[in-house]
């Protein structure tokens, strides 16, 4: 909204409230409007924004965190996916008001301060988790906090991660590859064996035939 109220010292326009902001976009849009402050990705964060406003807008359109995709807009995809204290939620089914005083974290947050990629990304990258990357944000988050309640998963386990989200590009094998890898990265970091109880499939993970390699309907796989 431009302002139209007087400028103070040296035409600066004067400092509003939160109270003030409400009131004014209440007045020319009509619509009631809330103010949220939340933290998001470690940075504290206040927008004024009108109430019926979803999480999901909010983060893209309002903060600017892109990386947040909005795809079925009815909680079904998982592209949406991010982190609300530390739990996955479906960012399209949550008011942005519900978020005052809560912490989220998208799949931008998850790189570390220096740069280093999360260990879930890594594994994308190794892995070669993704093609087209409109639903790869929402398998980030998604098993970033897998990994957190299971940090050793089996293959199958794996399997179970990732069944509520869509992709329509993959076939989902790399992904699950990836969910693998991202646990053995964890662990090498932590100083520990990659390997983890699933041996087989842990190792079937740090394969070099995971990139680059396609399965036709026969089974037979053959290079891309």
């Amino acid at each position: 909204m431009t302002s139209t109220m007087p400028r103070g010292a040296r035409g600066r326009a004067p400092v509003r409230t939160l109270d003030e902001q409400v009131n004014d976009l209440e007045a020319e849009t009509g619509e009631q409007h809330v103010a949220v402050t939340f933290t998001l990705n470690a940075v504290t964060q206040t927008v004024v924004l009108p109430s019926r406003t979803l999480a999901s807008d909010a983060i893209r359109h309002h903060l600017r965190q892109t990386g947040t995709h909005v795809g079925c807009e009815h909680g079904v995809c998982g592209a949406c996916t991010v982190l609300l204290d530390g739990k996955p939620v479906r960012s399209c089914l949550v008011l942005a008001a519900s978020l005052e005083g809560r912490s989220v974290t998208t799949v931008e947050g998850l790189v570390e301060p220096d740069g280093t990629l999360h260990p879930v990304q890594q594994a994308f990258v190794d892995c070669h988790g993704l093609q087209c990357g409109f639903c790869t944000p929402g398998f980030v988050t998604t098993i970033a906090a897998y990994l957190e309640e299971n940090p050793s998963p089996t293959r199958e386990e794996a399997t179970e991660a990732i069944a509520g989200n869509l992709c329509r590009c993959t076939g989902y094998q790399n992904i699950r590859a990836a969910v693998l890898r991202a646990a053995e990265i964890t662990r090498e970091r932590a100083g520990g064996s990659p390997l983890g109880p699933d041996d087989e499939a842990a190792r079937a993970s740090l394969d070099g035939k995971v990139r680059g390699t396609t399965h036709p309907v026969d089974g037979k796989a053959g290079p891309v």
